[in-house]
């Protein structure tokens, strides 16, 4: 494993190293929500989701797209549902 690589895979174990982000992730996956939607549907606060969005879009695992005056999230980097996949089992 290079070290570029290394680098890359250790960013994005980090972003899915937090309780609430790896939930962030999973709904994600379930239904592409809106941050209003994933607000409720998760329970945290506005600011705190906020950061962790920041840092899993930071991370490339998610994006987000606009959808009139709401944005929401899909995965960007397909590794994380087959690491999600091995979590599972």
């Amino acid at each position: 494993m290079s070290s570029e690589s290394a680098g890359e895979n250790a960013l994005l174990f980090k972003a899915l190293s937090h309780p609430t982000r790896l939930r962030i992730v999973a709904l994600i996956r379930e239904q592409r929500p809106c941050v209003k939607s994933m607000e409720e549907l998760l329970g945290v606060s506005q600011p705190n989701l906020s950061q962790h969005l920041s840092l899993l879009r930071h991370a490339g695992v998610v994006e987000s797209e606009r959808d009139g005056n709401q944005v929401c999230y899909r995965i960007k980097n397909e590794r994380v549902l087959k690491l999600l996949d091995a979590l599972s089992h």
